[in-house]
């Protein structure tokens, strides 16, 4: 009983356990720990090196919209080609572009700002999307659902207190050296942590998407249908069983005859009118085997032709395939499009909340540095709550989850508008904070559930580039809100789109809760 109990609850000390988990861990994380020290630095650099908060705030932009908005590309060429062989380029690049961009700003008043944009929104283009990368690699290294959880807890309570100490840092630095001693320290930071990452014996082990598949087919032993035929004939069965067995193996056979699977493209007309060309070589036994009422599938007159009919086969025996995209698998989009709308939802109600209390703090005169304190009330939430969120052994399935804990963030916003004083909006942006990480690390394991292997950096990477596009059209709006609007209503404003992502995602918590890694088998009528 204690050793089911300590099974399904693994504690955070387990996942760091697990063989190379550490180092793993802790490099991908000195490599995201520029992500909090760059982009500051940046600001502050192009601020001071070109005189005009204008120019500084369209080279921002430009750097930032370039990583956000290119991440799912980047993630894409990692998931095709391996963590090694697209990172270790992806990093070299940045650095150099980031190099460059420190020589541009180190001395004011000498790169004009078209240079500088240029240059930085190609370096935000290659940033490297170590995130992603390491939720892919946890993915890998606890395939234990209740661990996964865990550890998908522990990385974003992590990657929260980056992102707070990372300007800490960045305050450190401006202290005693320019801004673009900034720029040049995240960018050790991050080459040292991808060297770091790259090498680890888990990065290691992750193979190309079109490998990864190979892979597994070799390991399987998947047979083909000559293979099938021939073993259901050794061993006394029906030639029809095995035909049966060939169908739910994927129809078409794999390259060299080796693993049969379903081909990720609309059928060929020779699959929708009998079956793939290449089958009329097969053994009619096979054939014939399907679906033995039906004329239509059997071979020639006198059985010696094997040339089908041109006839559709019977729906008893390909139900479901014959659409033309039930045999093509959904885009990695489409399928985690839940988790996407809902962190989508949360960046734009936190990106909104951010600019409220800053003007929610100078409306009553409060000190300069106390907007920074109530918004680190948010974070604390935040960490407590993703470490609470991980700790629990979940009966609810996380696609019901999600849209409850949106909901938790849009009631608490509701309630901070409520707040007479700063003290009392700390505790209730304390409260709001405590459904972020849980929020975010639920859409983080829906989206690995609901996408193949070979798409997991990919998955994870729309899951980041929803939040982060979130929190900047929030923090746009936030600008015009505050503006027109006291800050109780502003407060409203954003707790409302909560409330609203909560909506629009329940209907995806209706679908069952089960993971989708590989295509679906083809159903077989057997009535």
């Amino acid at each position: 009983m204690s050793s089911t109990s300590v099974a399904r609850r693994p504690s955070y000390a387990a996942v760091l356990r697990v063989p190379h988990a550490r180092r793993t861990f802790a490099a991908a994380l000195l490599g995201r720990l520029s992500y909090g020290v760059v982009p500051l630095s940046l600001m502050l650099a192009v601020t001071r090196s070109s005189g005009s908060y204008a120019v500084a705030g369209t080279v921002m932009a430009l750097f930032s919209g370039a990583a956000v908005f290119l991440s799912p590309a980047r993630a894409a060429l990692i998931d095709r080609h391996g963590p090694r062989r697209a990172l270790v380029p992806m990093v070299t690049v940045y650095a150099a572009l980031l190099a460059v961009l420190t020589a541009l700003i180190w001395r004011p008043g000498t790169t004009s700002p078209l240079v500088l944009g240029t240059v930085t929104a190609a370096a935000g283009a290659c940033t490297p999307p170590l995130g992603p990368t390491m939720r892919a690699v946890w993915g890998r290294l606890a395939p234990d659902h209740a661990l996964l959880q865990r550890a998908y807890s522990l990385d974003g309570v992590a990657e929260e207190l980056l992102f707070v100490s990372g300007p800490l840092l960045v305050g450190v630095l401006v202290g005693v050296a320019s801004p673009a001693a900034g720029v040049a320290v995240g960018t050790g930071l991050m080459v040292t942590g991808t060297a770091a990452f790259v090498t680890s014996p888990a990065v290691a082990g992750v193979r190309p998407a079109g490998r990864e598949e190979r892979a597994r087919e070799a390991r399987n032993g998947t047979p083909s249908g000559q293979e099938e035929s021939a073993r259901a004939t050794r061993d006394g069965l029906p030639a029809g069983r095995a035909g049966i067995r060939a169908v739910l193996r994927g129809l078409l056979p794999g390259r060299g005859g080796r693993g049969a699977y379903l081909r990720r493209r609309t059928p060929s007309p020779g699959v929708l009118r009998g079956f793939h060309p290449r089958w009329r070589a097969q053994s009619p036994g096979v054939l014939r085997g399907l679906h033995p009422g039906r004329r239509g599938l059997l071979p020639g007159r006198g059985g010696r032709g094997v040339h089908l009919r041109r006839r559709t086969p019977s729906p008893g025996v390909l139900r479901g395939f014959h659409p033309r995209r039930r045999a093509q698998p959904p885009g990695v989009l489409r399928r985690i499009l839940q988790p996407v709308i809902a962190v989508a939802g949360v960046g734009l109600a936190l990106g909104l909340a951010d600019l409220v209390v800053v003007a929610f703090a100078e409306q009553r005169h409060y000190g300069d540095g106390t907007a920074a304190w109530t918004l680190a009330a948010l974070s604390a939430g935040s960490a407590v709550g993703g470490l609470l969120n991980g700790a629990v052994a979940w009966s609810v399935p996380a696609r019901t989850r999600l849209p409850l804990t949106a909901a938790g963030l849009g009631l608490a916003l509701l309630c901070a508008g409520l707040a007479p004083g700063l003290g009392t909006l700390a505790v209730a942006l304390a409260a709001a904070g405590f459904f972020v990480a849980p929020t975010l690390t639920t859409a983080y394991l829906v989206a690995d559930d609901a996408s193949a292997p070979e798409a997991r950096v990919r998955a994870g990477a729309w899951v980041n580039t929803a939040v982060n596009a979130g929190l900047t059209v929030g923090g746009a709006a936030a600008g015009q809100l505050v503006d027109a609007l006291p800050t109780s209503l502003c407060f409203a404003a954003a707790g409302t789109a909560a409330l609203l992502t909560a909506l629009a995602t329940a209907r995806g918590a209706r679908e069952r809760n089960t993971p989708h890694r590989a295509l679906g088998a083809i159903a077989v009528d057997h009535g």
